[in-house]
């Protein structure tokens, strides 16, 4: 085998590597948003009950450090996703590939910056004697406030989020080493994700309607993630579009 040949098959094994360990990191994204939604808030916030949800966070308050801990670790992977993303995508359009991480990268920032929110109650509920002035029920309400927000600041990371589920479905649609029927369902769950978002900011009834069979085309997400795992990407076939990138 001479050189070339060997830095063709290495090239190809990249790209197909790259994809398995964006697949990788794309899992444990979805699996730390799930668990700490699904297993921490949604089984200890009472909503409605400010004292009861005080009591139980103070009463699992490991629970809710791990959750705290799943959904940081779901967006340092999510970050991964979109690097591993970017130079997976740069052979379909350059620019492209750039507005999407500025989207995906946008969406983390407000979503790690939104995760105080959920570590906020810890602070209130453990040290907020110190804080004078303030009755129990003054700290519950606090507490349960900030949990409150966190749906607010989650869908504000979630437009962002949509943004670059449409640009990314744009490009799986316009590549060779994907399945094409990938992109118009990850594009359409990026608008899903925007119109569940600004129809809670703006008609929070109507979102109650919708949820949660608006976020269902976000399965597509799982999709991608499984093929990508499984299969990787046509190494071939992306090779072909990176050389035919650096001839334009």
């Amino acid at each position: 085998m001479n050189t070339t040949e060997m830095m063709e098959r290495n090239a190809e094994m990249s790209s197909r590597s790259k994809a398995r360990i964006a697949g990788v990191f794309y899992l444990i994204s979805i699996a730390g948003c799930f668990f700490a939604e699904a297993f921490v808030r949604g089984r200890l916030v009472v909503y409605g009950e400010a004292a009861a949800t005080a009591r139980n966070i103070l009463a699992h308050q490991q629970l809710f450090r791990l959750g705290f801990a799943s959904d940081l670790i779901a967006v340092m992977s999510y970050i991964a996703v979109v690097g591993l993303f970017y130079n997976l995508f740069r052979p379909v359009s350059r620019n492209l590939s750039f507005v999407a991480a500025f989207f995906g990268l946008a969406g983390c920032i407000t979503q790690g910056i939104n995760l105080l929110n959920h570590f906020l109650p810890l602070i209130l509920l453990g040290d907020g004697r110190a804080l004078s002035g303030l009755t129990t029920d003054q700290l519950q309400a606090l507490a349960y406030a900030s949990l409150r927000l966190f749906p607010t600041g989650y869908n504000m990371a979630m437009v962002f989020f949509g943004c670059y589920c449409l640009s990314i479905g744009y490009l799986v649609f316009r590549s060779t080493f994907l399945p094409r029927i990938l992109g118009p369902l990850l594009a359409f769950a990026g608008l899903c994700y925007q119109i569940n978002s600004f129809a809670y900011f703006l008609a929070p009834a109507f979102a109650a309607r919708l949820f949660p069979y608006i976020l269902m085309p976000g399965a597509s997400e799982t999709l991608l993630c499984l093929w990508l795992l499984v299969f990787g990407v046509n190494a071939q076939r992306w090779k072909e579009q990176a050389c035919a990138a650096e001839e334009r």
